[in-house]
């Protein structure tokens, strides 16, 4: 028999390997951009959005929404109601976090005692709960304080941290954001559907699909990379050119041109998120201002005053180009307690506006910062921006202090409430008014107004949502919110200015799902 040199035999065996191969199904890899970061892998650091809404995809809780919003079970196969405020969750067998380890009731009950934790900022939708008890391995019992009629939804906010994670990495509390720091703000080891594979904050944060996850995908993804390009051209170029598959954050102007692209397509939902502007109502002298040894925006006739110079049928219409729907409630249409007979913006009034800041005794106006994010909201910075022009008609001079989100939040949020005058977005994390007013607009008490930046106390509509949080009679509590919204529209601590439209960008091969809350769950996404 011949001998082949060996350089011969390898060739030989590649072709006869290559011959008989089967060939592998391509990775399907999802890139996307959006102009502002995740601040922190760490869930309970902040209620925002795109943080809880990434973090989601590695962490998961005991509830979870489906594409419809709708409730389905997550890591509790089943749940009941053993009295009027205990709650008993039957726990997913066989999960495995993404280190293989067993996931517990132990975790459960390690996650809410951080949660409560005060350096926490995930708080005021667990503040019903008392405690949770381990029952055994895969049951745990939640108390709550009194009987809460929307605790199912409040449990969607909980995303489960593996205990023995936390505490062998020194991360068993949970730390404020540019404050403090520790590993389970640039690290993440979760029970969901992805790992966290990479984190470059503020460029590129990548993850790969969990093997060792315990549900079916309906999508198909197997990598996804999240690349943060704050430039809006950037960002839509880099969509055009094929750079990235989407932009979770488009344009408004953008919009038509890539309608017009070939191979690419928009979505678009109503969001459930409300656009304010609140005021600092807690300092006796806004540090910001040229009055002295008072604060302006106590007066209820200045934040009226504020109110009717604001054209915001204008600014959705110019600035937005039509993305928005002008509203004068803290919460809008697919919230419970969304009352559309209320829902009646006052026409703007410059005339009016300065007969009130006269009657306050600023007839020649003041001056005051304005914070605003420009990267978090649709068009933001230039929402601001008209607001700035519209208030100096009414004699307020307003200085605007606009910049990313990740120093705008460390900047106003708890702990600091850095702020004389901001605007701000809120989607209510249970679909429910008595999120936006326990958690915007009641008074600040270590639990109940975590995000009231402005300081805004009212007893009264205190004691309301404390009612509001317990009635278990829908029209006797659908009743009490459309008098909390008489209330707020009397008083005035904020300024509601519009509901958004989400706004999406892709390739055609792409298929999400894009739910009103603005969440971007990567488990319903597939590439074809």
């Amino acid at each position: 028999m011949s001998r082949l040199p060996l350089s011969g035999m390898a060739l030989l065996a590649a072709l006869t390997a290559s011959a008989v191969a089967v060939p592998t199904a391509k990775a399907a890899v999802l890139r996307w951009a959006n102009d502002g970061d995740v601040n922190a892998m760490d869930p309970a650091t902040r209620q925002e959005t795109v943080q809880l809404s990434f973090l989601a995809n590695i962490y998961e809780p005991l509830v979870r929404r489906n594409a419809k919003l709708g409730l389905e079970p997550a890591l509790a196969t089943s749940w009941e109601k053993m009295s009027p405020t205990v709650w008993r969750f039957h726990l997913r067998p066989g999960v495995k976090w993404q280190d293989g380890s067993p996931f517990t009731a132990d975790d459960v009950v390690f996650t809410l005692k951080r949660i409560l934790s005060p350096d926490s900022s995930m708080r005021a939708p667990m503040s019903p709960v008392k405690e949770a008890r381990k029952v055994d391995d895969l049951t745990v019992d939640f108390e709550t304080y009194v009987p809460d009629p929307i605790f199912l939804q409040e449990q969607t906010n909980m995303l489960i941290m593996s205990k023995a994670w936390c505490e062998a990495h020194n991360s068993a509390e949970p730390v404020t954001i540019g404050k403090d720091d520790n590993y389970a703000l640039h690290h993440a080891m979760g029970t969901g559907p992805f790992k966290l594979v990479s984190r470059e904050p503020d460029r590129k944060t990548v993850v790969e699909k969990n093997p060792l996850w315990w549900d079916k995908p309906q999508g198909n993804l197997d990598r996804v990379e999240f690349d943060v390009i704050a430039s809006a051209p950037t960002r839509v170029a880099a969509l055009l050119s094929g750079e990235v598959d989407m932009i979770y954050s488009v344009p408004p102007q953008d919009i038509a041109r890539i309608k017009q692209a070939s191979g690419l397509k928009v979505l678009e939902t109503p969001e459930l998120r409300t656009i304010y502007l609140g005021f600092n109502e807690d300092r006796a002298e806004l540090a910001t201002s040229n009055v002295k040894g008072k604060n302006p925006f106590k007066d209820r006739r200045v934040r009226e005053a504020v109110a009717l110079s604001i054209n915001e049928p204008a600014i959705v219409s110019r600035v937005m180009l039509g993305l928005g729907h002008p509203t004068w409630e803290m919460w809008g249409p697919g919230v419970n307690g969304y009352d559309a007979a209320l829902d009646v913006r006052p026409k703007v009034d410059p005339a009016k506006a300065k007969q009130l800041m006269a009657e306050a005794g600023y007839p020649n106006g003041f001056r005051v910062a304005l914070d605003c994010p420009n990267d978090r909201y649709v068009m933001d910075e230039q929402i601001c921006t008209a607001i700035v022009s519209m208030m100096a008609r009414i004699g307020i001079k307003v200085d605007l202090n606009a910049q990313t989100k990740a120093k705008y939040f460390n900047k106003i949020l708890s702990p600091n409430y850095n702020t004389d005058f901001y605007l701000l977005g809120w989607t209510p994390a249970t679909y429910d008014a008595e999120n936006v007013l326990y958690t915007l607009l009641g008074t600040r008490n270590g639990k109940r107004g975590e995000v009231n930046v402005g300081g805004y106390s009212n007893p009264a509509l205190d004691e309301l949502t404390e009612k509001i949080g317990v009635e278990t009679d829908e029209a006797k509590r659908n009743a009490m919110i459309h008098q909390s919204i008489l209330i707020l529209q009397k008083d005035l601590p904020t300024v509601p200015l519009h509901q958004q439209v989400i706004v999406w960008a892709m390739k055609d091969n792409v298929d999400v799902a894009q739910p009103a809350d603005d969440f971007f769950p990567y488990r319903l996404v597939r590439v074809k």
